[in-house]
């Protein structure tokens, strides 16, 4: 590798795995002779990276745990926030990214003060993340779509439209937004000369044409308002109505956070409403409640239910008679 300041980038991201390097493994890796890697290696020393050296047969180099280690200065709750971010990230809504968040979170840990990096290890030892209920998204979508808006580049891309329809777009990307727990990418429509909002998770094809376009002017102090407004005038495909067999408190504890409105029948009865576009994962939320229930309507949400029972079992008798 050429380039001393990549180089050195390249090395400090290996000696951040927190293993100790042989001289031979960690030249090879960078494509160096022993001599250029020593070199490195003191003008790291010189920047104040705590690198520890053993020579000899069985000699190494890692970085020392538990030093501050420039330019990265953090104080303990901006240490521990991150902490707690990569763990969130983990079973977020973003796919792909769980094993790089576990990464760097080894690699945070590696240069964290012995007192943070027992915080940290508590954390991580008595914390679970649930996986996000939401469609995840891919992070090279995000990531193709975050760089079209920094320099202001068009997208072409296919989109699958809430009648699950597969349309072209091209879009002049504005900016990402993420409410409650879903991507939004918010852009002028070429085709359609007005402002719109398109469900990451619903990108199929993405491709950044090169083109570049001056940013227009958004219609709203800022994109997380105009996206509220936005999706306020949406209205949803189905009105789903569910009696549960259980008191309203009981089924609250279990739809926390779920869209909907919970009404007392009775002492013993309650009933949930919620307005979707679809019956997916209403069919789920409903059957996992662990409490008895009847659909009250629509007939649709009643016809999927059964054809998902269907599926269901159908996919328990074939696993039966498999391990028979």
């Amino acid at each position: 590798m050429s380039d001393p300041s990549r180089r050195m980038l390249q090395l400090l991201s290996l000696l951040q795995s927190g293993r100790s390097w042989g001289g031979h493994d960690l030249a090879e890796r960078l494509g160096v002779s022993a001599r250029t890697l020593r070199r490195d290696m003191d003008r790291l020393k010189e920047l104040g990276y705590p690198v520890e050296t053993a020579r000899g047969p069985e000699g190494y180099y890692r970085l020392t745990a538990g030093k501050a280690m420039p330019p990265l200065l953090l104080e303990d709750d901006e240490a521990v926030a991150i902490a707690i971010g990569l763990r969130l990230a983990s079973a977020g809504t973003i796919a792909g990214i769980a094993e790089s968040s576990a990464n760097a979170s080894r690699k945070l840990e590696q240069v964290l003060p012995a007192r943070l990096q027992r915080r940290v290890r508590a954390l991580h030892a008595s914390t679970e993340a649930a996986p996000s209920r939401w469609p995840q998204v891919d992070a090279h979508v995000l990531q193709t779509i975050a760089s079209a808006c920094h320099k202001h580049q068009r997208l072409r891309l296919t989109y699958r439209t809430r009648e699950r329809e597969p349309a072209i777009r091209r879009v002049e990307p504005y900016r990402q937004v993420l409410s409650k727990g879903r991507w939004y990418l918010l852009g002028w429509d070429l085709d359609r000369h007005d402002w719109r909002t398109f469900r990451v998770d619903r990108v199929m094809d993405l491709e950044d044409t090169g083109m570049t376009f001056a940013p227009r002017e958004l219609p709203s102090k800022d994109a997380s308002t105009f996206l509220h407004e936005e999706l306020k005038t949406l209205v949803p495909r189905h009105h789903a109505v569910v009696t549960f067999d259980a008191p309203l408190a009981e089924v609250a504890s279990r739809l926390g956070g779920k869209d909907g409105t919970l009404e007392e029948l009775d002492p013993n009865r309650c009933r949930y409403s919620a307005d979707v576009d679809s019956f997916e994962w209403l069919a789920i939320t409903v059957a996992i409640s662990g409490f008895d229930y009847a659909i009250e309507q629509p007939a649709g949400f009643i016809a999927y239910s059964r054809e998902l029972a269907a599926r269901i079992a159908m996919g328990a008798r074939r696993g039966a008679r498999a391990r028979s």
